[in-house]
């Protein structure tokens, strides 16, 4: 059988999977607390309009879909605050017209050679070796940033009108966590897809919770479980040629009906 770390590709989507992995299960805690689970999905989906849009005009994916992914994540912030339109209805409208304005761009443009397939479920192929750097360099800052404000999130995770009443400003922490998802669904699309990246945030942090009770275990295991998902996912998807994101969220599947049926910890 042929080792897949013998190519380069292979490589280059294995160091950077693992590194936007483990900002999407530490990120997908916050997420998934606060019921907000479905703003990956639509942030994802606004990246593959992003995606799109850089493909016509033959520009750099990171700084078209970088920006307008973060400016969906915060009008969808600010639509939710000020409840001029239900949250979940600003999500259904922005991954329906994101996903179609996408498949309209690609249909219309001269780009023959443009896959929709790796576009909407992921390709180890996507990555070059600047994507590559990039995407260990912003996830190492998502990272850093994470920790940084790792008291604040938590606070607001569990009882936001009590962390308001304490002085902490939610919309400054809730502009900074949109804007490391934005950067984590970014570059994660690249390898799973703009349908399935969403699934890196919500899955290992689900698993987590049915084995622990502390948010400090369960931001620790979702990130470790999403960067096993992540890993075993890619070589088999690799070893029986099928795609990527989607082995990767069926592994990640499987571990979560794991720890469902392992029950609780502790």
């Amino acid at each position: 059988m042929t080792n897949p770390l013998a190519y380069d590709f292979f490589l280059r989507a294995l160091i950077g999977g693992v590194s936007v992995s483990l900002c999407a299960g530490l990120l997908g805690v916050s997420l998934v607390l606060r019921r907000q689970a479905m703003l990956g999905d639509g942030l994802s989906h606004a990246g593959f309009g992003a995606l799109a849009l850089a493909a016509v005009f033959n520009a750099t994916p990171f700084y078209v879909a970088l920006p307008l992914v973060s400016i969906a994540a915060f009008a969808l912030l600010k639509m939710s605050e000020r409840g001029k339109i239900p949250s979940d209805s600003a999500l259904a409208m922005l991954s329906t017209c994101s996903l179609a304005a996408g498949v309209i761009l690609l249909s219309l443009s001269d780009k023959k050679n443009v896959d929709l397939n790796n576009y909407l479920f992921g390709s180890i192929l996507a990555l070059n070796k600047g994507d590559t750097i990039s995407s260990v360099i912003f996830s190492a800052v998502v990272i850093i940033v994470f920790i940084f404000i790792y008291n604040k999130i938590f606070a607001f995770a569990f009882d936001e009108n009590f962390a308001r009443v304490s002085g902490i400003k939610i919309g400054l922490y809730n502009g900074i966590l949109a804007l490391l998802i934005s950067v984590a669904i970014v570059f994660g699309m690249r390898i799973m897809g703009a349908l399935l990246i969403s699934s890196e945030l919500i899955l290992p942090t689900l698993s987590a919770l049915r084995l622990f009770k502390s948010f400090k275990s369960v931001t620790v295991f979702a990130a470790i479980f999403a960067v096993l998902g992540f890993v075993i996912g890619l070589f088999v998807s690799f070893v029986i040629g099928v795609p990527s994101g989607a082995c990767i969220v069926l592994v990640n599947f499987l571990i979560f009906l794991g720890c469902f049926f392992g029950g609780k910890r502790g």
